[in-house]
């Protein structure tokens, strides 16, 4: 362990107290949070990035953070509404990978105008991923748990992407949905 961890056992009492949890996990970190940084558009060439549109359920975006670190995707960006992603349920779903991956909140319309990248959008009538050419770059955007990708946004998609429906479900769970798309396009890659 770093020298510079400071460690502090307590009794199972004593974590009850200070973990926000029910039924916490053992450990507990308290860390500083990072100051904010800028997206630098030049960071979106050559790679794909996950763009997270109105996502508000903690448990989500914990994973689709863990599942864009296990697929070597190395950030993120949200839009002004999603979830925070310091929020203790997401950084407990992230297991570790929020040290990992890099993540801006910004204005998404502002962002997709400018970028010359492919926009890949998440939806149900677009064309299948197992046709789609993603290339070697992009920006794969999911939406809302409820409402999908905002109108604003979805004007902006230049590549429609459906994850193709075999049975009667009438969706799929965001984060689900994230690792079917980061496993295709982590598979074309590979090629």
């Amino acid at each position: 362990m770093p020298a510079n961890i400071k460690l502090f056992e307590v009794n199972n009492a004593e974590l009850d107290k200070i973990s926000t949890l029910q039924a916490p996990q053992g450990i507990l970190a308290l860390v500083h949070l990072p100051k904010p940084v800028v997206l630098d558009p030049a960071s979106l060439k050559n790679a794909f990035t996950l763009v997270l549109d109105g996502i508000q359920d903690p448990g989500n975006m914990g994973t689709i953070i863990r599942t864009a670190d296990w697929f070597g995707f190395k950030q993120l960006i949200c839009s002004l509404n999603c979830v925070e992603v310091y929020n203790p349920k997401t950084v407990q779903a992230t297991m570790g990978s929020l040290s990992r991956i890099n993540i801006f909140y910004e204005d998404l319309p502002e962002v997709l105008k400018n970028t010359p990248l492919p926009i890949f959008g998440a939806v149900l009538d677009g064309k299948s991923m197992y046709k789609i050419d993603w290339g070697k770059e992009g920006l794969v955007i999911l939406g809302n748990e409820g409402q999908g990708i905002s109108p604003e946004v979805m004007k902006m998609i230049t590549h429609p992407v459906t994850i193709p429906r075999m049975g009667n479900a009438e969706s799929l769970n965001v984060a689900i949905s994230a690792a079917i798309l980061c496993a295709d396009i982590s598979r074309n890659l590979q090629k």
